[in-house]
């Protein structure tokens, strides 16, 4: 092992959906890590930059996501600040996790990019874990799943995938300067999503399509940030027209082999009881 693979992975996130899986296959893989989080010492906040160098000091490469969005106006900010302070830091290489077709993610992919360091993007769709660890959780264990997205098609993608083609660019150097667009294999609407979790759980689930403007006030009525409200409204009204309707091959391009599909990903999860009205109804 040389040097600067002796130094730890930083882990930006490491609580996240994603983060707390890469987090978990370095370790499975004895590989020094840092997870950095509001929650660990030294704690990372996006908000308190003072805190970054700390948490870089003396680490060989990083897999940053930054919550809630890179699609939030506050983002490429605060990318090109910690771009800096990995260069202070002698940070060698650095893995964002990005959105597809946002905008803002985009000019915060740039900023990687062009950051002198070695780099790559990982360019994720809508997660299928949204349905299972997210807001979208809670009406599938209800029995119905309210959303203002009507027929546009998702390339939904496994986090699982996500978090193995992090871990590859963060370990194998031949994959660096790339940036791997990653996607579920198939194309599908949330009704088609729903209808698969109630297929295979054997319990009544519905999907009921809201105008949303009435879904974002309801949100607000319930105490929702205006961070999260802004995302939400960008997300539904702008990234959800369709501009995703297709598969990539990010994740064979990285991993060889195909991206996990919406099926097998609900199987799993039933099979490790995240829903467990569903799995006991």
């Amino acid at each position: 092992m040389t040097d600067q693979q002796q130094k730890p992975i930083v882990i930006i996130g490491a609580t996240g959906k994603t983060g707390r899986r890469v987090a978990s296959g370095l370790a499975a893989r004895n590989i020094p890590l840092r997870a950095a989080a509001r929650s660990t010492t030294p704690a990372f906040d996006w908000t308190q930059p003072d805190q970054w160098d700390q948490v870089l000091a003396g680490a060989g490469s990083a897999y940053i996501t930054y919550h809630p969005d890179l699609a939030l106006p506050q983002a490429e900010e605060a990318i090109r600040q910690l771009v800096d302070c990995a260069r202070r830091q002698q940070v060698n290489h650095l893995v964002l996790l990005s959105g597809r077709g946002e905008e803002g993610a985009q000019r915060a992919e740039q900023v990687i990019i062009d950051s002198g360091l070695s780099w790559n993007v990982v360019r994720a769709s809508w997660f299928m874990q949204n349905f299972s660890e997210s807001f979208m959780a809670e009406g599938i264990m209800n029995g119905e799943l309210i959303l203002p997205a009507g027929d546009v098609r998702e390339p939904f993608t496994d986090a699982d995938d996500i978090a193995a083609v992090a871990i590859a660019a963060l370990t194998r150097p031949e994959l660096r300067n790339r940036v791997f667009e990653v996607t579920g294999p198939e194309l599908l609407t949330f009704a088609d999503c729903v209808a698969e979790i109630s297929r295979q759980s054997g319990r009544p689930v519905r999907y009921t399509q809201v105008p949303l403007a009435d879904w974002l006030q309801a949100l607000q009525q319930q105490g929702a940030s205006r961070d999260l409200l802004w995302l939400l409204n960008e997300l539904f009204s702008n990234v959800l027209d369709g501009r995703n309707a297709s598969t990539a091959q990010g994740v064979r391009d990285a991993l060889g082999r195909d991206a996990t599909s919406f099926a097998d990903y609900v199987s799993r999860t039933l099979a490790a009881e995240i829903w467990p009205q569903a799995c006991h109804a």
